[in-house]
């Protein structure tokens, strides 16, 4: 049965320079800081594409450290998102194998919420038996 864990973050995306100048490619670093039942920050990068019609997509991995509900540890998380005329779609799941210490054999996904210019998420996860 997954545990759930939600909560609120804060999200800096710095553009990186494009060596290759294509206007509609586009690669940024990531930095957040979670709060809630996650408790840490995370570090990444992404790569996106877009159109003038509102579409467009992008891919992300990110390497999150801090504890989860008292279990601390590292994992990484994999980003998804489309965009068909300003409808999107996303899909942030965490990248099999990727745990460390407490949160070692972690699988899960995260939903990520944007209301009112706030950010804040879901995470359904699992882990194994605390040893």
């Amino acid at each position: 049965m997954p545990t759930r864990a939600s909560g609120t973050f804060e999200v800096k995306l710095t553009p990186q320079k494009d060596e290759g100048g294509e206007p509609s490619l586009g690669r940024m670093t990531i930095d957040k800081q979670f709060h809630g039942d996650l408790e840490g920050t995370s570090k990444g990068q992404m790569l996106s594409a877009g159109s003038a019609e509102g579409s467009g997509g992008y891919v992300a991995m990110e390497k999150v450290s801090g504890t989860l509900h008292g279990r601390t540890g590292t994992f990484i998380l994999h980003h998804t998102g489309i965009m068909t005329r300003k409808v999107p779609q996303l899909s942030i799941n965490v990248v099999p194998d990727s745990g460390t210490g407490q949160l070692a054999g972690i699988t899960g996904k995260m939903n990520i919420i944007i209301a009112n210019g706030k950010h804040s998420y879901e995470f359904e996860y699992m882990l194994p038996e605390a040893q």
